[in-house]
């Protein structure tokens, strides 16, 4: 079930529900600068088509009904995020708020498009099934690849080559012939990106944010003014160009393979636990190394961007993303006219930001102001 576009003034409601909480007509007439009677009627149309609703208990005050809150609406619509790593695949249904119905965590052989796709949809058919969402409106699937995008559309993706047969592959024609939905397709980093934004508390607080994702390698998502920026080509946030795959890098993958030098027997990073004895040198070694190499990743787009936070996420366990985040605090980092530095932190959600984000894809396209 669809429903037709929304007009920018709808949209803008929606954004500012879903930034500030539930909030009177009223009020949200006054923190938009439109009309009582223009508020009264774009919001009886969001009633309808059941993307907001009124918060169940509240007691109306004088004439009318101004005063009771009105909030973005659970069962407004559902979407799908999927992606596929060397080993696994993810899946999350998330309603239009950004709640969380369902995940699926699966270990997997290598995965080529065609196999990728007829999973999701089997795998999304039976969550679906099992919440019982059949024949509620689904917003669509947004899918996150690691690797940045060959074209201009989004429809071809350098992925990286543990994935068989997906680069260069036309993964918008393959999806879309299995499942039949409308489709987001992004960049890990991009798609974390929006995951921290809407899920991690800093769209109430900042409209510009840069997300560093240690992931299979090591990119950046970048959100100004609340519009995610691709660049030119699609590829903005591809620092991973700064640090060569030849070279030592901050990523992963790069302290995985210090490690297994070290002497450690280690299957992936999952294994990677800074409290074990015989790994904790190396850890802090590496630790050491990389705090170094993001230090002028954070001071950059520090200054060029001005970001109200940059965010460290990732496939890391917290306690080596605190130990870069305590060490870039440390850091002798820029500062501005108003003092202020790189406001480094590490993510706090729970559960992968790159599913969660592909999820907000549809999300963010409905209701994002444009």
């Amino acid at each position: 079930m669809q429903f037709p576009g929304l007009d920018k003034d709808q949209r803008r409601i929606l954004h500012m529900l879903r930034k500030s909480g539930p909030l009177s007509r009223s009020a949200l007439a006054a923190v938009l600068e439109i009309s009582g009677t223009a508020l009264t009627r774009l919001s009886r149309d969001l009633l309808s088509l059941e993307l907001v609703e009124e918060v169940p208990g509240a007691e109306a005050q004088g004439r009318g009904r101004p005063a009771i809150p009105l909030r973005l609406a659970g069962h407004g619509g559902y979407a799908v995020g999927a992606t596929a790593h060397e080993g696994f695949l993810d899946i999350s249904v998330v309603d239009f708020t950004g709640t969380t119905i369902a995940t699926h965590h699966e270990a997997v052989e290598p995965i080529d498009p065609h196999g990728f796709a007829r999973k999701v949809r089997r795998i999304t058919h039976e969550l679906v099934d099992r919440h019982g969402l059949l024949g509620r409106r689904m917003l669509g699937l947004g899918v996150a690849v690691p690797g940045p995008s060959l074209s201009p559309t989004g429809d071809r993706w350098s992925v990286v080559d543990v994935l068989p047969n997906w680069r260069d592959a036309p993964l918008r024609d393959i999806l879309t012939a299995e499942m039949g939905w409308p489709l987001w397709i992004e960049n890990d980093a991009n798609a974390a990106a929006i995951a921290e934004y809407y899920l991690g508390n800093l769209l109430r607080d900042f409209s510009t944010i840069v997300v560093l994702l240690l992931g299979f390698g090591i990119g950046a998502g970048v959100i100004v003014d609340g519009r995610l920026v691709r660049g030119q080509y699609g590829v903005a946030g591809e620092i991973g160009c700064l640090f060569p795959g030849h070279m030592p890098r901050p990523s992963p993958l790069d302290l995985l393979a210090m490690l297994r030098n070290a002497g450690c027997n280690l299957s992936s990073v999952a294994d990677i636990d800074f409290g074990a004895a015989d790994q904790a040198p190396t850890i802090e070694a590496w630790l050491a190394r990389a705090a170094g190499q993001l230090e002028a990743v954070c001071n950059t787009a520090f200054a060029w961007l001005d970001p109200g936070a940059i965010v460290l996420a990732g496939t890391l366990p917290p306690a080596i993303l605190q130990g870069l985040s305590e060490r870039l605090h440390r850091a002798d980092l820029v500062t501005t006219v108003h003092k202020r530095r790189p406001p480094v932190q590490i993510s706090s959600l729970h559960g992968s930001p790159i599913t969660l984000g592909a999820a907000l894809l549809p999300i963010h396209a409905l209701s994002a102001e444009r």
